[in-house]
């Protein structure tokens, strides 16, 4: 059985615990006894000013209190005047308290008041807690069932507000965009911290523009722009996805950049330096790659169908350690090409011109080779495991494959 505690007036000087009865008229009825109060005109009224009229919407232990209706004939004289209990009077009976609960967004955050007051007094938040002889100010706002204060904002940007106001310092997390939290110091009026989230906005937007990808266009002005004598350098650049198929790439330093996904068919990329550079699942095919210098490049999945690796002039490519893991080869020219301890596996080298290549320790397991040149070719230590040889132009000699 539920009890509640009744009251004649907002004082709460003359009260009562009383057991809530099965009817609102049964519940009036011991009320006007206990209280001597007349029962047609009487009103119950909870603690935030509405009047009940179901007892279904009592809780335990609840505070009602009473009043009699004014519009009756009876005199005010034999009345016990004991005011009309409105949402103003209640809120202006909210005693101060040192620890306030808001609830922002449907999340709860306690804190001090002491500390929605010493940095910015002057904030909305500041306003809304101040007070003056044990009551607040002006009134905070409505509550929810456990007396937190409610607030309709964000509680992901409200945190580091509340953690502003606790320490002075503004520290986001990576989730957490400072254009939000911004808004919500806009909306509180912390003032204080604008500035900081300002500068980590021109930070953010300064970071994210130097990080995005060049393109064909950008490369192309800077190919014009240098002088032949000048080494042309794009050493760690992200070119992710560029279409640069048929530039003249010559000599340029790619070391560490980023080529993933680009279109480089039919550029002539000789004597370039692609070491430690990723070009997975990159268009190579028909490139010319003469002397070019690709060791521990990350080559997964591309497609270098056609591609010329052989130089006349005797420099020999280097693709040392490179990972070729599933890459297309078909038809290329890599006479002489240096692929010691390279992955090879599941790669496709139909027909290929291998001859006097090294492929010392390389693994090619599962590698189809039919219709290749392996002349002269060093497969000393490789990993040959289902690899298809079928068609071999040459054969293959036992001294090429045994350390």
């Amino acid at each position: 059985m539920r009890r509640v505690y009744v009251y004649k007036n907002k004082s709460e000087d003359d009260g009562k615990l009383m057991a809530v009865e099965d009817s609102i008229e049964t519940f009036k009825s011991q009320i006007s006894l206990h209280f001597n109060m007349g029962k047609e005109n009487l009103k119950l009224y909870s603690s935030n000013g509405c009047e009940i009229v179901d007892l279904r919407v009592i809780r335990d232990e609840e505070k009602l209190y009473l009043s009699l209706d004014t519009n009756s004939s009876e005199s005010c004289e034999t009345v016990t005047n004991l005011g009309y209990f409105s949402q103003s009077s209640i809120d202006s009976e909210r005693i101060v308290s040192d620890w306030i609960t808001l609830n922002v967004g449907g999340r709860h955050f306690t804190t001090s008041r002491g500390t929605l007051l010493a940095k910015e007094p002057l904030s909305m938040l500041a306003r809304m807690f101040a007070d003056d002889n044990n009551v607040y100010l002006m009134n905070p706002s409505a509550t929810d069932s456990t007396g937190a204060f409610l607030i309709d904002r964000s509680p992901d940007y409200f945190e580091p507000i509340l953690n502003y106001l606790r320490h002075g310092d503004v520290i986001l997390d990576k989730h957490i965009n400072p254009k939000g939290v911004l808004e919500e110091a806009v909306f509180y009026g912390i003032d204080s911290m604008i500035p900081h989230l300002n500068q980590l906005i021109e930070e953010s937007t300064s970071n994210s523009s130097s990080n995005h990808c060049l393109t064909r266009k950008d490369v192309v002005r800077s190919i014009i722009l240098t002088p032949t004598t000048s080494e042309l350098r794009y050493q760690g650049v992200n070119l992710s996805g560029a279409d640069l198929s048929r530039l003249d790439l010559r000599y340029i330093n790619f070391k560490y950049a980023c080529l993933s996904g680009c279109n480089l068919s039919g550029a002539n990329l000789s004597h370039c330096c692609l070491e430690r550079a990723d070009l997975s699942h990159a268009n190579l095919e028909g490139t010319q790659l003469l002397g070019v210098k690709a060791l521990c490049a990350h080559m997964e999945g591309a497609i270098l169908r056609g591609c010329n690796m052989e130089d006349p002039a005797g420099s020999r490519a280097v693709l040392e350690g490179v990972n070729l893991k599933g890459a297309n080869l078909e038809g290329s020219n890599m006479a002489g090409v240096n692929l010691r301890v390279a992955t090879l596996k599941n790669a496709n080298l139909q027909n290929c011109d291998l001859r006097t290549a090294v492929l010392a320790g390389a693994d090619l397991e599962c590698c189809d080779l039919s219709v290749s040149d392996l002349h002269e070719a060093n497969l000393r230590g490789a990993n040959l495991k289902d690899a298809a040889f079928e068609l071999m132009l040459t054969p293959l000699h036992m001294s090429q494959t045994i350390r």
